[in-house]
């Protein structure tokens, strides 16, 4: 098997959010920790914590959100 692209999980401050996921995707994501933590020498993570930084490794490798992004000065919309 090949290498996982997550690494270990940082420990952050979390924000709250509330999401529903399909049953598979929340099996998936377990499978994932247990992939993840015999990868890492570590006990598996709770799945949910694994949520953030693949969100984050999508967005930080989308090139064309990198892109538009650039473009646009890095701003966010207010609101």
């Amino acid at each position: 098997m090949g290498k996982l692209k997550l690494g270990p999980i940082a420990d952050d401050k979390p924000v709250k959010v509330t999401v529903d996921f399909p049953a598979a995707l929340h099996r998936d994501l377990t499978r994932y920790a247990e992939i993840l933590g015999r990868e890492t020498g570590n006990p598996p993570a709770d799945p949910l914590r694994l949520i953030v930084p693949m969100l984050e490794r999508f967005i930080a490798t989308d090139r064309a959100f990198a892109k538009e992004k650039r473009s646009s000065g890095g701003s966010r919309p207010k609101g």
